[in-house]
Formats: C-alpha cells, sequence, structure tokens
C-alpha cells in the first residue's frame, strides 16, 4: 500500500541510467512477479531488456512522493517503438508472433506499445489513467493512426483462459483490414468455447486490465492466440484505430490535442 498520496509526473527516457531504472522495474514485474525467463534477461543485473530497447521512446510514471531515488520513484512504464524506430530495429516486436502484413499494408502511420507494467500498489487507480495521458500527447505529436501491440495474460493454460479468449472472438475481432493474425507455426484460436456458450460477466473478470481498457477506448484484437513460453504469458494482439475509437473515451484522452 501506498503511504502517501501520489505526486505523479511523467517523461521519457533519456539515458542510460533511465533506461536501467525502466529495465530494473520490466525485471521485478515481468520476471520476478510473472515468472518469465526470456533470452533478454539480466538476473545479475536484475534487468529485463531486449534488442528493440534502443530504437524505442520508454515513457516513465515517477512518483516523487516515493524518495530521492529514480528506481524508487519510477512506478510505471510504456515502451513506443514508432515506424522510424521498426525500421532501425529490422522489425516490429510483435511480429515474431502476429503476422502483421494487414497494418503494415494500409500505409497508415502506427506505432507499437509494449512493456506496460505498473508496481502492484499502483495498479487499478490513477496511475495507468495518467500515463496514458501524456501517451496520448505523444501519439499526436508522432502523427499516430493506429496504436497496436501484444497483451497478455499471465501464465499459459489455455482452457483456464476460455471463456475471455472467446469472448474477445465473439465480440472484439479487428475489421479483416486491420486484423493482424498469429504465426501460423503457434497460432491458438480464441474461439474456445462453442458459439453462445460465454459467459460475459466471467470472461471480464478473468481478463487483464490492460486488455479491458483497449476494448473500452474501441479496440479490438487479430485471430488468433500466441502461447509465450519465455514470458510465461498468452499473448493476443491488439489495435486501435484513433480514427474510430469511442468518442467518449478520446475526449478524455485526447482532450486538448490536435485530432
Amino acid at each position: 500500500m501506498m503511504d502517501l498520496a501520489p505526486n505523479f509526473t511523467v517523461r521519457l527516457a533519456k539515458n542510460t541510467a533511465d533506461l536501467h531504472a525502466v529495465q530494473r522495474l520490466r525485471y521485478d514485474v515481468f520476471v520476478r512477479e510473472l515468472g518469465a525467463i526470456g533470452a533478454g534477461i539480466d538476473h545479475d543485473r536484475r534487468l529485463e531488456q531486449d534488442a528493440y530497447d534502443p530504437h524505442c521512446l520508454h515513457l516513465m510514471l515517477l512518483d516523487l512522493s516515493r524518495g530521492e531515488k529514480l528506481v524508487d520513484q519510477l512506478v510505471g512504464v510504456y515502451r513506443l517503438l514508432t515506424m522510424q524506430g521498426a525500421e532501425a530495429a529490422g522489425s516490429f516486436y510483435s511480429a515474431s508472433e502476429f503476422d502483421l502484413l494487414p497494418l503494415l499494408d494500409s500505409k497508415r502511420p502506427m506505432i507499437e506499445l509494449g512493456r506496460s507494467c505498473l508496481r502492484k500498489a499502483y495498479r487499478g487507480g490513477e496511475a495507468m489513467f495518467v500515463l496514458w495521458k501524456v501517451l496520448a500527447k505523444l501519439v499526436m505529436r508522432e502523427g499516430a493512426e493506429i496504436l497496436f501491440g501484444t497483451a497478455s495474460f499471465a501464465g499459459t493454460d489455455i482452457e483456464r483462459m476460455a471463456q475471455s479468449l472467446s469472448l474477445l472472438h465473439e465480440k472484439h475481432m479487428m475489421p479483416l483490414a486491420l486484423r493482424p493474425k498469429a504465426v501460423a507455426t503457434d497460432y491458438v484460436s480464441l474461439q474456445q468455447l462453442p458459439q453462445g456458450q460465454v459467459d460475459r460477466i466471467a470472461a471480464l473478470k478473468a481478463m487483464p486490465a490492460l486488455i479491458k481498457a483497449y476494448l473500452r477506448l474501441g479496440g479490438g484484437v487479430g485471430d488468433g492466440a500466441y502461447v509465450d513460453h519465455g514470458f510465461n504469458t498468452i499473448d493476443v494482439c491488439l489495435v486501435l484505430d484513433i480514427k474510430t475509437m469511442n468518442m467518449r473515451q478520446k475526449a478524455i484522452y485526447f482532450k486538448g490535442e490536435a485530432s
């Protein structure tokens, strides 16, 4: 629990010390809490890192009430990979799990979002809203029309996620023109239950907050899921077309920004 009212500020990582703080928080969440065992993990320095990090923008949510040290102040992170960054990196990160050809063929400017995490005490409250408000400014600055990226269910038990995955299949698939598909060798159908047998309340209760937030914004998912054994997750590809997003939500996050 937080002892003091949070004093939030958000900024981009600007040097190696910032990036290491970001990677340390990701280590605490993805490795220590969720059990990731990916190749980019540095256990000695407690960093979760990969080859895409140098090409990304790293959004940092700080709570200045937590003390003077950056590693203590940092309570949330979000990674952004622009089209220019993806070109420098050789691909978008999601391309290892999903065929992004429908998005790339659209020729529309886009940003890949990923590696989002918050400290436990900051989940389900104001923190993500504060982070997303600044994210909206960055999106408009970059001129992006489409946001996309993988979002994860903790664990790799498909049966346990059957309700949530099936609800995504029935109600929240992206239009074909903007629908990535899980790579064929690892494709897992989202339709785990027969049509009409989804318990919507149970499905939403078991769904991660980040995925539900994208759905409220008007986003949808690609075709199929990908089981990421390295990160101990089941991944779906979320896509948000800013031009068609929920207008009420758009007004909240993009208020005062050009559209």
